[in-house]
């Protein structure tokens, strides 16, 4: 007997962690003033550039002495930039509890070959942080979208510290409270919590990690894409809108629109209460469920941005099997896209809530879930 599907569907089903959904007001039309075919160095390429820079320092606080660049690749070449030009004169301490995190372990260790302490903790744990020692450099990402594990807040990093926080936060910015006075390098990409367009990342430098830049020189060599000094001075261009490499105009003038949005609903406050009333209905449906549970264990580390879930049902036979069924079986119906766990994380869903969700989608989709989970129970026997 077939069981009975919700009457209400989401309006939007994208649910993916990466790229995410667009900002609801969101029109190609509303990219009309990209100045496409022009080059990016031209006056009007620049300003569009340094458009993009202020408007991110504004909403996100960013105090006035910090440095913002747009960088190639990514939040993964701004890491991969942080780390290359960097690391090296003192002791690294690399923390991860998830893919990614543990993605630039392997950068550090095997590709810049030095000998970091490493500290790791399964999915759905956190590192504990208070081991930290602040005459260290530490690589740690703030949200970890592949786990749905964060950061709970920045008190375990000391004021007074001698090394140089480098923070990869691209499931956290513009959906998290930032502080950064306890941050020396913080990346992210547009893609995440305001839906921005793929390949560009932003890179964020405090003034003690200029200092590091302009005082330190790496024994390995830097490719051409990743070099932010000459002449062991910053090249400060970079900070103005001088991008390394050629942008895409057209992804920047998305992102100026999706800045523009984030100010309509409030700016950071209001992102931030958005992301915060998606999740909560995630996890009101988990409690009210004994047979999904949220993959983060401790409630003061779970992710208002990538939630992450998992079945817990004994019936299951297989747990990679099922999730992949009921995730294939929301595809299809277009009630949620996208929403299969990582390919290195445990079995269950990923779904994305920040900001650019509606939560009427969120609340509209948990149903059908429901009827996914039930759907498949009853099918496997």
């Amino acid at each position: 007997m077939a069981i009975e599907q919700p009457a209400t569907r989401p309006a939007n089903p994208r649910f993916s962690s990466g790229p995410c959904a667009k900002p609801p007001t969101y029109d190609l039309s509303k990219l009309a003033g990209a100045p496409l075919g022009r080059s990016h160095r031209a006056p009007v390429g620049k300003a569009k550039l340094l458009a993009a820079i202020d408007g991110t320092r504004e909403l996100l606080g960013i105090p006035e002495d910090y440095r913002i660049g747009i960088v190639p690749a990514s939040d993964t070449g701004a890491v991969e930039m942080a780390m290359w030009n960097l690391l090296g004169p003192r002791k690294v301490e690399m923390i991860a509890w998830e893919s990614f995190g543990a993605g630039w372990v392997t950068d550090v260790v095997k590709q810049l070959k030095i000998d970091a302490e490493v500290k790791t903790a399964d999915y759905g744990e956190i590192v504990d942080l208070t081991t930290v020692d602040p005459k260290n450099d530490v690589v740690f990402t703030w949200n970890g979208t592949t786990s749905g594990v964060r950061v709970p807040n920045g008190d375990w990093i000391a004021d007074d510290r001698e090394g140089l926080t480098i923070c990869d936060a691209t499931s956290a910015a513009f959906a998290q409270d930032l502080p950064w006075d306890k941050l020396d390098v913080t990346t992210f990409s547009w893609q995440k919590v305001l839906g921005g367009e793929a390949a560009h990342g932003v890179i964020v430098l405090s003034p003690r990690a200029v200092e590091r830049l302009e005082s330190y020189t790496p024994a390995w060599p830097l490719p051409k894409i990743f070099r932010l000094t000459k002449g062991g001075k910053l090249i400060d261009g970079i900070f103005r809108g001088e991008t390394i490499n050629t942008p895409s105009m057209l992804a920047v003038e998305d992102y100026l629109f999706a800045l523009d949005w984030a100010r309509s609903v409030g700016g950071l406050k209001g992102l931030i209460a958005r992301a915060d009333a998606n999740a909560a209905a995630i996890h009101a449906f988990t409690y009210a469920n004994d047979w999904i549970d949220n993959l983060a264990s401790d409630p003061a580390t779970r992710s208002n941005t990538s939630v992450c879930l998992k079945f817990t049902d004994k019936r299951i036979k297989d747990g990679a099997s099922f999730a992949k069924a009921v995730a294939k079986r929301l595809d299809g119906e277009s009630i949620a896209w996208d929403i299969g766990a990582y390919r290195d994380a445990p079995a269950g869903l990923r779904i994305w809530c920040g900001g650019t969700v509606e939560t009427r989608d969120i609340e509209a989709m948990l149903p059908w879930l429901a009827w996914a989970f039930e759907t498949e129970i009853a099918a496997q026997g």
